[in-house]
């Protein structure tokens, strides 16, 4: 599949009715919360401008709740990003919301300016969680409001977040399985990060938060992703995408960030995969080489070649070679005792 070229539309806390506990848009846009169509049309030329290939344009409205925005600025707002579609120059409009800024009346006009995707930021949809994160709905709010996008014919994109508080490892784990039956499109993973000024600030220095440390998060949600795995769903982002806030010496006040997070997730998540099937099937020689299509090797190797030093050690072995071949996402060619070409899913515990 070709890569999009992403034009972003940042639409900070814009319509968004409550405060939930983690959320400054603010600070994580670096935007205010003013925005007019002449705006939008402005963002859309200047990316355009940059994209050598503008057969796979999409334009994306982030932040905020976008469907809670008054329906006549949806209309206004969309007009703008419609117009190019209909002239050939994008391809897609995507756009972010709640679950409960849904209904008939919405996804009609959505569909009438030729949205084609709809995520929802869920986060959890574990009872306790969405009360003491103040998200402001329910979880039963979630699954209908995914349900009637879907019967409208949009595809439908899930965000979740770990870490929230009165989270565990095991409710994530149930969110996880949850969106999986909800059959979505895509779905995004977000460590919680505790942001400067948020109500989440006030309860880390009150001792009533506890970040998750970054080490405990990527074990944490590389067991989230192997269920998306497992099932085929598009897992396109894990982390927060590094900006001039969103970064070390920015506003993070605790929590999970890494400006490589997602490739920290996948090397812990291929190095157990790859120790257990050796283990398991004790196919293990003095020299082994590990064949994978190239962000894969990269992996392996892990940052530094950290995760590679890893297996050797844990293996016992003299050398690892890695090379890069056209194989599937999740297949390794493992050339030892006996050559085979594995899934890596079948192995990560």
């Amino acid at each position: 599949m070709a890569k999009r070229n992403i034009i972003p539309i940042f639409i900070p806390h814009y319509g968004c009715p409550n405060d939930c506990v983690f959320c400054n848009q603010r600070k994580i846009t670096g935007m205010s919360t003013d925005i007019s169509n002449s705006d939008v049309e402005d963002t859309i030329l200047e990316y355009l401008s940059y994209f050598k290939r503008k057969d796979n344009v999409e334009v994306a409205f982030y932040g905020g709740s976008f469907t809670a925005i008054p329906l006549e600025e949806q209309s206004e707002f969309l007009k703008v990003a419609h117009s190019y579609k209909e002239k050939g120059l994008v391809k897609y409009i995507r756009l972010s919301t709640r679950p409960d800024a849904i209904d008939d009346r919405i996804l009609e006009n959505l569909k009438k300016y030729g949205v084609d995707i709809i995520e929802l930021g869920v986060q959890s949809l574990d009872p306790e969680v969405l009360i003491l994160s103040n998200r402001g709905h329910n979880a039963s709010c979630v699954y209908e409001a995914a349900n009637l996008i879907k019967s409208y014919g949009f595809k439908l994109g899930l965000q979740q977040m770990v870490g929230l508080p009165g989270d565990t490892l095991e409710k994530s784990l149930y969110t996880a399985r949850e969106f999986v039956k909800l059959k979505p499109y895509c779905v995004r993973i977000y460590p919680t990060l505790v942001i400067k000024e948020t109500a989440l600030c006030k309860n880390l220095e009150k001792g009533s938060y506890k970040a998750l440390e970054l080490e405990d998060s990527i074990k944490y949600v590389a067991d989230i992703i192997n269920i998306y795995y497992r099932h085929d769903i598009n897992v396109i982002r894990v982390g927060l995408q590094p900006t001039d806030n969103i970064n070390y010496g920015g506003d993070i006040v605790a929590g999970a960030f890494h400006p490589a997070y997602r490739q920290l997730v996948e090397s812990y998540y291929f190095k157990n995969a790859l120790i257990n099937y050796f283990v398991d099937s004790n196919n293990i020689a003095d020299e082994i080489t590990l064949l994978a299509k190239g962000k894969n090797i990269s992996n392996i190797s892990g940052q530094g070649s950290e995760i590679k030093k890893e297996i050797i050690n844990k293996l016992g072995i003299d050398k690892l070679n890695l090379r890069q071949k056209d194989l599937s996402d999740f297949e390794v060619e493992i050339l030892s005792k006996k050559d085979e070409v594995i899934d890596v899913r079948n192995y990560y515990r």
